[in-house]
């Protein structure tokens, strides 16, 4: 089968017979719904209507959340999960829906009869893919992985030496290598932003501190060239505010880049209107789409989003590029996307999976899957909070503008337990070897300002094929590990 005639395929939206009939798409959203003031002026009407005996905002949540509970329990049922399991590790890997599954099986199968070839920089699929993220298909392109599209961001920039890039001090490794290569190889210099934790924090706070250390930085004589930092971070699930950071990077005329890992297939973000140079996303995260795959965005033309020059930037990993000067104006000279995609042979039948799950998500409805993975979220936080506490989280629940579907906090009964690698680790193994269903979680090692050492928190993701039950018997199982752990 020919590139043309598989992207004609894909093309092909899923039967509508796989959505539930009843769903309405007027349904009123309940995004971010968090906290306890903000929980209930988001429920608006309903938490008008309720008597002096109102409902918590944990169960004002759960009702929310279960009135749609047919649709999501439907759209879980397009996926092939073991069900003696429940699967709250998506920041780490996500699950092919089986109409991609199908895809990918039925395209290999033809790949492996036809011998073909996949030389392509997939245009035809950047093109069906790029709206749903509010791009140009010259500025979407199909990378590896987030490693992957980090290092085609970070390594393809002209770096002088003395150039310090600014990021934080909770990077994951896809990000912290590329710098590390740079700083050796460019003799750039990385600078670092303190990350607080938990629920005492806001949006502000983020650009307060890093226009803070910019400035600092320049005050000591440094070229600041860029602004790097993850968002969600992968540690905690703090959403860093793209579009306050965003603002900072424009006012010090700095390079953007934004380690989104956890982005697609989680958040519904327009990235053409927020503006950054690049946006390096996994595919098979809560995308659901195969491994090793990944979205880069590369801003390629001047918007009103982010009126700065586009970066001087090189191909580090092509078969496919002509020296152009990238463009001043809203017109792209050259498609940096198809030079990003294109090397060699490309595996065509895994990128046409991952287009079918994109295609899956823009049908279901992006910001319909953002609301529910936010909104579990927010009942899993609330659900916390009334176990252990709001001081055991390490992720924010109380600024929309910082949340996300992951959610980081200490299970201990002993609070410095959460220091201790070894108890986090049997947590996270018990979870899944003790209860019925097992529960696939992880744990996550990070600073803490003022801590003497790492503290390693349980993290649990929220996705579209987790229920509210899900939640509650998760809730307590951790509890009646975390008392018989002592």
């Amino acid at each position: 089968m020919d590139t043309h005639t598989a992207s004609r395929q894909i093309a092909t939206p899923p039967d509508q017979a796989a959505l539930p009939a009843h769903w309405s798409r007027n349904r009123r959203d309940f995004l971010r719904i968090l906290g306890s003031g903000a929980a209930l002026a988001a429920l608006g009407p309903l938490a008008a209507c309720s008597s002096s005996n109102a409902a918590s905002p944990t169960d004002e949540l759960r009702n929310q959340l279960l009135a749609d509970e047919r649709f999501w329990t439907e759209v879980a049922g397009m996926f092939t999960l073991d069900p003696t399991r429940r699967f709250m590790n998506i920041g780490t890997a996500g699950s092919m829906p089986k109409v991609s599954l199908d895809l990918f099986d039925s395209e290999n199968r033809t790949k492996a009869r036809e011998s073909g070839n996949g030389y392509s920089n997939l245009l035809a699929e950047r093109t069906q893919v790029a709206p749903g993220f509010g791009v140009d298909p010259d500025e979407l392109a199909f990378s590896a992985n987030t490693s992957s599209g980090m290092c085609h961001a970070i390594l393809g920039i002209d770096w002088q030496p003395g150039d310090v890039i600014v990021t934080t001090n909770h990077e994951h490794g896809g990000g912290e290598t590329p710098m590390a290569i740079a700083v050796a190889r460019y003799g750039i210099e990385i600078a670092r932003v303190a990350m607080p934790v938990g629920n005492n924090q806001n949006a502000a706070l983020y650009a307060t501190l890093f226009d803070a250390r910019i400035r600092e930085l320049r005050t000591q004589g440094k070229r600041v060239r860029a602004m790097m930092f993850s968002a969600p971070t992968y540690k905690t699930g703090t959403m860093l505010p793209i579009a306050e950071l965003m603002e900072i990077a424009k006012l010090h005329g700095l390079i953007s880049i934004v380690d989104g890992a956890h982005l697609p297939g989680m958040m519904a973000f327009d990235y053409a209107q927020l503006g950054m140079d690049f946006m390096s996303g996994a595919g098979h995260k809560w995308q659901c789409g195969p491994g090793s795959t990944g979205i880069l965005i590369a801003r390629n033309k001047i918007r009103a989003s982010n009126p700065l020059p586009l970066p001087n930037w090189y191909p580090i990993h092509t078969s496919s590029w002509t020296p152009r000067a990238r463009t001043t104006n809203g017109t792209a000279t050259w498609d940096i996307a198809a030079t990003i995609t294109a090397c060699g042979s490309l595996h065509t039948p895994m990128f046409h999976a991952l287009v079918s799950s994109c295609a899956l998500w823009d049908q279901i409805g992006r910001k319909k899957i953002e609301t529910y993975d936010l909104a579990l979220s927010a009942y899993l936080k609330e659900r916390i909070t009334e176990v252990w506490g709001v001081d055991r989280l390490y992720s924010p629940k109380d600024d929309p503008k910082l949340v996300s579907a992951i959610t980081s906090f200490n299970p201990f009964t002993n609070p410095a337990d959460v220091m201790n690698s070894a108890k986090s680790g049997e947590f996270v193994a018990r979870m899944l070897s003790d209860y019925s269903p097992g529960f696939v979680i992880r744990n996550v090692n990070f600073p803490v300002i003022g801590a003497a050492s790492d503290h390693y928190a349980i993290r649990i993701s929220t996705h579209l094929w987790t229920s509210v039950g899900d939640i509650d018997r998760l809730v307590d199982a951790m509890a009646d590990l975390s008392r018989k752990m002592g």
